[in-house]
């Protein structure tokens, strides 16, 4: 098992939407200067790790995730060169810098493709998945023919414009299904490694994995040939640049450690009404953008309590502890926002245990400030999505600060309502949401026991009540966190938990709606609490 980047200790990344982050050039669409100009904003977080979204050059059909050239930035966002200051710039400043990385497929409109689906056998004629007529496809997965020379259909990864790249599959039925091992999927892996290597080169320092789990087709429920290929592509990269750290979009972290990467994502999942523990703690709802009635464990009148969470959480956690870190986000690019469905409240306290959870954290653009998922109509592809992916909201003036060109040109509208948080207003205010999270990015920073991998260990959870608390431990230092997203006041006898000496009297970090008397921490509606024990 390969050693865990040791920058990831202390990590908490900002993850950026780079269209919709800073316009430094007023052209309407945030660009990589943008970022640079912002990095000591992000510094002032107490975050020193980035996940830019991708920034490579794209027709923009899924939003850059349909890429036509994996080593040149998007011109929109700004050139390599731009890239590369950002890298250095950041540096100076503590903070890595990881990519986004979208190995399973390419856009229609790249030169790999272009090549594949000549009539002729050439050099990448193996490099996507083709069969062998334009008439025939494969059950379970999308596919498109007649639309090259090549007298063959090929199969999708996502959309129509991102078909698959080869990397062989894992049990074969057709002629045209390859082995992982066979000549085309060992040129697809080398392609991989030689983009990684580039960018590695250049200054970045990592990458965050799209799709990660569905390289090898037909793999088995464990993924065992993804795994291997996932070994191939690591160990070069590994032997040269051992502080490279990678996350993937996995959301199964037994496999995506094995398989060799750094960190895993606690991924939004709710599967035919049935939600996973992420999605039990925020989106617990049928309708994410109304959600009347939302059982969310954060939502202050669900009357949920922790139970259901723990029952998915823990066995992930044992399965996968002391292999890497299995991350909470606030959000992402792909999720609707916890605003405005969750009021400021209900997410302060959720925020306070996603940044006290084992794993490494991370912070999606806006929602230190609480900014708000807005219905909008689709945007390069993004759909549903496109609603979390509005222009960040630095202050009152127009466009609210994220560029100067005219409104009708920017790359999203901005929140027009009258309240829409922004950093000015928020910058400051003792009882804002930004000052909550740099309060909480600094515990983090000095202590031990909120580390990644320090101790976890579960002290209340009741079944019929709304309170939680749990421990972390790291040597000789020691933290009580416990929460109560409810409405009514529910008491935690400190008795529960050790404290040490018997005249040590545990020291509140934290405190939010909370009291400490008499051996007895009081969680008043809505409270989130850590004390040092």
């Amino acid at each position: 098992m390969h050693q865990t980047p040791s920058w990831l200790d202390e990590a908490v990344f900002y993850e950026i939407y780079p269209q919709s982050f800073y316009d430094s050039n007023d052209d309407g669409i945030g660009d990589i200067p943008g970022i640079t100009a912002k990095l000591d904003y992000i510094s002032s977080l107490g975050c020193n790790a980035l996940w830019i979204n991708p920034c490579f050059d794209s027709p923009f059909k899924d939003a850059g995730y349909d890429v036509r050239d994996y080593t040149k930035v998007a011109p929109r966002y700004g050139t390599n060169q731009d890239l590369v200051d950002l890298f250095g710039q950041a540096h100076r400043r503590g903070i890595h810098v990881l990519l986004d990385l979208v190995p399973g497929h390419t856009s229609e409109e790249h030169a790999w493709f272009a090549s594949s689906g000549r009539a002729s056998r050439n050099e990448y004629s193996d490099r996507y998945i083709w069969t062998d007529s334009s008439f025939e496809g494969y059950p379970g997965m999308p596919f498109i023919g007649g639309e090259a020379p090549r007298d063959a259909a090929y199969i999708l990864n996502f959309f129509k414009c991102q078909p698959a790249l080869n990397y062989g599959f894992a049990s074969r039925d057709r002629s045209w299904q390859q082995s992982p091992d066979d000549p085309g999927p060992t040129a697809t892996r080398q392609a991989m490694i030689d983009v990684m290597r580039f960018w590695l080169s250049q200054g970045c320092d990592g990458f965050r994995v799209d799709m990660a789990d569905s390289l090898v087709k037909n793999d088995d429920k464990e993924k065992t040939a993804t795994i291997d290929t996932w070994h191939r592509l690591f160990e070069p990269i590994r032997e040269e640049f051992p502080q490279a750290a990678f996350v993937s979009e996995w959301g199964k972290p037994w496999q995506s450690l094995e398989a060799g990467f750094d960190m895993d994502f606690y991924l939004n999942w709710r599967r035919s009404g049935v939600p996973n523990g992420y999605n039990f703690l925020t989106r617990n709802t049928e309708d994410e953008l109304e959600g009347p009635d939302d059982a969310s464990y954060f939502k202050a009148d669900s009357k949920t309590g922790i139970s259901d969470f723990l029952a998915d959480y823990l066995p992930q956690y044992l399965r996968s502890r002391n292999r890497g870190s299995f991350c909470f986000i606030t959000c992402n690019h792909d999720t609707t926002r916890l605003a405005p469905r969750l009021t400021p409240e209900e997410i302060k306290v959720a925020y306070g245990m996603f940044l006290t959870m084992p794993g490494v954290p991370f912070i999606y653009y806006g929602d230190e400030i609480g900014m708000r998922y807005q219905t909008l109509p689709t945007k390069e592809g993004g759909y549903h999505r496109t609603g979390s992916r509005t222009p960040m909201q630095w202050d009152r003036s127009a466009n609210r600060g994220f560029s100067k060109a005219d409104p009708t040109e920017l790359y999203l509208p901005v929140d027009g309502s009258p309240d829409a948080p922004n950093v000015a207003d928020q910058d400051g205010d003792p009882e804002s949401l930004l000052t909550f999270i740099r309060q909480m990015t600094t515990l983090r920073s000095g202590h031990q026991s909120l580390r990644p991998g320090a101790d976890f260990a579960v002290v209340h959870a009741p079944r019929h009540g709304r309170s939680f608390a749990y421990t972390r431990t790291q040597g000789d230092d020691r933290l009580l966190v416990a929460l109560n997203p409810g409405r009514q006041e529910e008491d935690l006898p400190l008795s529960l938990v050790s404290t040490g000496a018997a005249d040590q009297i545990p020291r509140p970090l934290v405190m939010v709606n909370s009291d400490l008397s008499q051996g007895t921490l009081a969680l008043r509606g809505q409270s989130f609490a850590v004390l040092a024990l």
